[in-house]
């Protein structure tokens, strides 16, 4: 029999290790990234969450389906979709500060981000991989 065909990997990357407990805990649900990454991320899709610093090593978290993608200012998120990405803040100012520390640049209101909601895929498969 022949195998089938490789399914291609994608993941979300979150590049602070304090996120990970955050993202075990159901904490967050969501990641606010810069710009508009509706190309890059659609509805439905699977993506496998990790934590771990660029060309470096990473944590497998879990695996998610995305949920929902949303472009936006980012002075029109409410702070119930800003809460799902950081649960520490609520406002728009502040998340633009946080993001600014992040992207290493100047962040305002006005700039466009996308908001990406996911769930964890869970199920007796998942269980022994993702167990902490």
């Amino acid at each position: 029999m022949i195998p089938p065909p490789p399914v291609p990997t994608f993941a979300l990357n979150f590049y602070n290790p304090a996120v990970a407990d955050q993202l075990r805990s159901h904490r967050k649900t969501a990641t606010i990234r810069l710009g508009d990454k509706s190309p890059k991320y659609r509805k439905g899709m699977i993506v496998t969450i990790l934590v771990g610093v660029r060309f470096g090593q990473r944590e497998r978290i879990f695996d998610a389906v995305i949920d929902k993608i949303e472009v936006k200012r980012l002075g029109d998120l409410s702070p119930r979709e800003i809460e799902h990405d950081n649960p520490e803040l609520r406002r728009a100012d502040e998340l633009a500060k946080f993001l600014s520390q992040i992207y290493n640049r100047e962040v305002g209101e006005d700039d466009i981000v996308t908001v990406i909601r996911f769930s964890r895929i869970v199920g007796p498969e998942n269980q022994a991989r993702f167990t902490v």
